[in-house]
């Protein structure tokens, strides 16, 4: 049985593995034949349901993970959706290429990361995943194989990328890596006190790194609001193409209650932001620390318990940014709950080549919170209601919890996706936000 990586909502579903290309049409006809819809099942890393079909039955496609073209001179690949970041790393890493966007984990999929149109810590200079891929292979169940591309069936391409599954079933892509010269990263820390410092910081120095990110301490409270720690990096010039083998933590089973809690995330925000300096601290370090520092503890997510967590992510505009994710610190801190991973960071104005792309130009705060029936009764209500205000938008790819009347306006083309849906394809976050029955 899947689950999604929160662990909430509780949809179990049977999953049917795709092991090669060819088999993809009969597998999804049967699946249309016995149980009228499916959705397309990657590696199991979006956090809420957008990933859970609504019949609990999924296409497994993590097994279609292989290259089918490689241009090592050109650093453009074309590879199977099955794919894993981590994957397409340990072979590109040594010659020299990197991924052009990639998120917190590298254990997603190539498809995956299409369908959610991924942003990473530079969306500032290239944008989301979806700009980098110039074409891709989708399956429907109404027609015969498409090929995507911004002049082939430009309509599907649109809305596939960051179509969350709903349009096809991607089972290869196109991609543009960017070159590298050592697989290290020139690092950059440096302590904020304040949400001030932190745009400060972020306008002072964005503009000088590819990478830019920063942690704060969703539990300060008064003078320590908004307090974190400001992240920069760029591929360092000098050293090894190595891959990183670092050992892995294994966190063995689920524990009865969940290990975060008020005293534990206070206990480590207050040691974590202390362990970096006012002044700014320059170091080189591997890429994996500084792209995917939770990927060093495996099953991370059972530490919160068998009801699993919620994260909450949003983008606020400039013009409202400051007062309003100020506003939603504070709201955070007075009901005692948040995450010892939580991130904000500025997004840049390049445009997102999809229909239900999340980014656009402003802020991005994303937190994990343990789930309980307050939080969706008490809390994200008033985080919600102060993103409404905002203008801003929530991300459905970490959501569990969003209303039909808040996806609809913040994606005003859900209905142009709606329209070009597989009618075969559905899930429980896509009924959930557009009433479908």
């Amino acid at each position: 049985m899947k689950l999604s990586w929160g662990l909430y909502p509780s949809f179990p579903q049977t999953p049917h593995s795709c092991f090669w290309r060819s088999d993809m049409q009969n597998l999804l006809s049967d699946l249309e034949k016995n149980h009228s819809t499916t959705l397309p099942f990657g590696n199991g890393r979006s956090y809420g349901d957008s990933c859970l079909a609504s019949s609990g039955q999924l296409l497994h496609t993590r097994s279609l993970n292989r290259f089918i073209a490689a241009d090592w001179e050109k650093g453009v690949i074309t590879a199977e959706a099955g794919m894993t970041l981590e994957e397409l790393l340990v072979i590109s890493i040594p010659r020299g290429w990197f991924l052009p966007v990639v998120p917190g984990t590298k254990f997603v999929t190539l498809g995956g990361a299409l369908a959610n149109d991924i942003h990473g810590k530079n969306h500032h200079r290239r944008g989301t995943f979806g700009l980098h891929v110039s074409k891709f292979g989708l399956m429907r169940s109404d027609r015969p194989h498409l090929i995507c591309s911004r002049q082939e069936n430009n309509d599907l391409f649109a809305a596939t990328i960051g179509g969350l599954g709903l349009t096809g079933i991607i089972d290869w892509l196109e991609l543009q890596l960017i070159p590298i010269q050592s697989s290290l990263i020139d690092s950059l820390h440096v302590r904020f006190n304040s949400l001030n410092e932190f745009f400060s910081l972020s306008s002072q120095l964005d503009h000088q790194y590819e990478y830019t990110v920063s942690w704060i301490d969703c539990l300060a409270r008064g003078k320590s609001s908004g307090r974190g720690v400001y992240i920069a990096g760029n591929h360092a010039k000098n050293g090894s193409l190595n891959t990183d083998d670092a050992k892995k933590i294994r966190v063995p089973f689920t524990p009865p209650l969940s290990a975060i809690n008020s005293l534990t995330l206070r206990l480590f925000n207050t040691i974590y932001y202390y362990a970096h300096n006012s002044t700014p601290n320059q170091k080189t370090i591997s890429y994996e620390p500084f792209f995917f520092p939770l990927d060093r503890i495996l099953y991370w997510n059972r530490i919160y318990g068998p009801r699993g967590f919620q994260q909450y992510q949003c983008v606020i505009p400039h013009s409202f940014a400051e007062s309003a994710i100020g506003e939603m610190l504070d709201v955070i801190a007075s009901a005692k709950s948040g995450s010892f991973l939580a991130v904000l960071k500025r997004f840049g104005d390049v445009p997102s080549p999809g229909l239900l792309s999340f980014p656009f130009p402003g802020i991005t705060l994303a937190l994990d919170f343990p789930q309980s029936e307050k939080l969706n009764r008490n809390l994200f209500p008033r985080l919600d209601a102060i993103v409404r205000e905002a203008k801003g938008r929530l991300y459905p790819a970490k959501d569990a919890h969003m209303s039909a009347e808040d996806f609809q306006e913040f994606f005003p083309m859900w209905k142009q996706v709606e329209t070009l849906r597989d009618p075969v394809l559905c899930s429980h976050f896509w009924k959930r936000v557009t009433h479908e029955k």
